[in-house]
């Protein structure tokens, strides 16, 4: 089974597509989907369709959507894929591809893939690359994780309580790995090529200070100091604004740093704890900031 949730919700068995057009049933396989080889228990599928409301007739309901996924399931794997012999390996049911068990059902991804394992084995890895001051690996890892995404966790799917929760916690990743990545093109001097990135992603992420951090230096290694404090006051404006914070002391301190340096002079690289402090910058938000 070949399972993609970063994006358009796509669910193969035998390279035939499972996923349902209707609503209400997608909701359900995406969410078995997400907890691949793992019971989902039938109060979360009841409390995702039906957001702490349900009918009297819900568990019926739900039975008759897996009912529905398993004939789609079975289509799938009533079709032989391309090279294969004449004397295959005993055949799976559609019971033995979406398995109920006393507490719920369970998709079973077997020796398939997923992308959402596969984001989060490869920035796992990117980030142990960093670590371990590995920059250009963790670079192409981190890459690498970020290119599985194709849009939006669920882009397509009507999310209940449980989706929405797992999309933000998704994204927050994404936004992790993403953060990451320009920290170590910027330990490898990329700080030209990530200007219209960052340009980009600021004016998305118009509070997260770390970007913005990234963004100031990469502005000012480039030789574009006054682009740099500009980057700053915007912030500033912002948070003050629409938050009622002023920047944190790390943000405050590399605006000093730029302030006072030479404009030809590029900035010099801050070894204090903080700026050090890799897994501080994986938590996101406005206080989540590195700035060497």
């Amino acid at each position: 089974m070949r399972i993609d949730l970063l994006g358009v919700l796509d669910v193969r068995e035998n390279g035939v597509s499972v996923a349902p057009t209707a609503p209400k049933p997608r909701q359900v396989l995406a969410l078995l989907a997400l907890h691949a080889d793992r019971v989902v228990p039938v109060s979360a599928l009841i409390d995702e369709l039906w957001a702490g409301g349900p009918p009297r007739s819900a568990r019926t309901t739900l039975q008759t959507y897996v009912l529905q996924l398993r004939d789609l399931i079975a289509l799938a794997l009533d079709q032989q894929a391309p090279g294969v012999e004449s004397d295959p390996p005993p055949r799976r049911g559609a019971k033995d591809v979406l398995v109920t068990t006393p507490g719920g059902y369970m998709l079973v991804l077997g020796e398939g893939s997923s992308d959402v394992r596969e984001f989060e084995r490869l920035s796992g890895t990117g980030y142990r690359a960093i670590d371990q001051g590995d920059f250009r690996g963790a670079s192409r890892l981190l890459r690498e994780a970020l290119a599985l995404w194709t849009g939006s966790a669920f882009a397509d799917v009507q999310t209940g309580a449980q989706l929405e929760m797992e999309s933000k916690r998704l994204e927050e990743g994404r936004l992790c790995a993403l953060d990451q990545r320009i920290e170590a093109d910027l330990r490898l001097g990329r700080h030209r090529e990530l200007l219209a990135e960052l340009t980009v992603l600021t004016s998305r992420y118009s509070t997260h200070e770390n970007l913005h951090a990234q963004f100031m230096l990469a502005l000012h290694r480039s030789g574009r100091r006054g682009e740099a404090l500009d980057v700053y006051h915007r912030l500033r404006g912002t948070l003050v604004r629409d938050l009622g914070l002023e920047p944190s002391p790390r943000l405050r301190q590399l605006q000093q740093s730029i302030l006072t340096a030479a404009p030809e002079t590029p900035l010099a690289e801050q070894q204090t704890p903080a700026a050090a402090s890799v897994p501080a910058a994986r938590t996101g938000g406005t206080d989540s900031m590195r700035v060497n």
